[in-house]
């Protein structure tokens, strides 16, 4: 990506995140306080995750998660299918952490043990929608279908997704971040 790409995604996350972040702002307040009486947890969930060039930064979501049970509730499951766990990452874009579009942030383990030329992925800021977001949509409904899910995931999901990373930072273009966009608020099937 040349620098005059990265400037121009970097100034529309930045306008995008605060237009949303004033828009969404109560939205998320009232998310994080439901979340916090009907799961019974702090409301908003931090995590480290990878971000670009390998540097760990403290992602934002909505609590979904029962802390005893470790298992979702109705709302939790509900704040899951809907996406709506994920609007405080709006801050992480803001901060920078993160942008719109690019590869989802990895745990520990994956993304920073990226060897050759798939490193190239972590030149880039982790996104919160992607071409590989968008292709696992129903990530979890896979992983439910298979018998061993987490072998599942490091063999089939997992290289998959550092392909679709790579051509997407390999053929940057600020019209398909748009395109992803648009897609990802639409759900929609266009083809790419």
């Amino acid at each position: 990506m040349k620098d005059r790409q990265k400037y121009i995604k970097r100034f529309f996350d930045l306008c995008f995140s605060i237009f949303l972040l004033v828009l969404c702002g109560w939205l998320i307040i009232l998310l994080i306080i439901l979340s916090r009486f009907v799961i019974g947890s702090h409301g908003l969930f931090k995590q480290k995750r990878v971000g670009q060039f390998g540097e760990l930064f403290v992602i934002y979501k909505i609590e979904s998660m029962h802390i005893v049970s470790n298992q979702p509730s109705a709302f939790g499951d509900f704040l899951r299918k809907s996406k709506l766990d994920e609007l405080p990452q709006l801050y992480n874009v803001f901060l920078g952490d993160m942008s719109f579009v690019g590869p989802r942030p990895d745990l520990i383990g994956f993304a920073d043990a990226l060897e050759g030329e798939n490193r190239l992925i972590l030149e880039v800021k982790p996104g919160i929608t992607g071409p590989a977001s968008l292709y696992f949509l129903n990530e979890q409904r896979l992983l439910d279908q298979v018998e061993n899910a987490e072998k599942y995931n490091k063999e089939v999901i997992w290289p998959k997704k550092v392909e679709l990373n790579l051509d997407y930072v390999k053929n940057y273009s600020f019209r398909k971040d748009i395109y992803y966009l648009l897609k990802t608020i639409f759900f929609s099937k266009l083809s790419d």
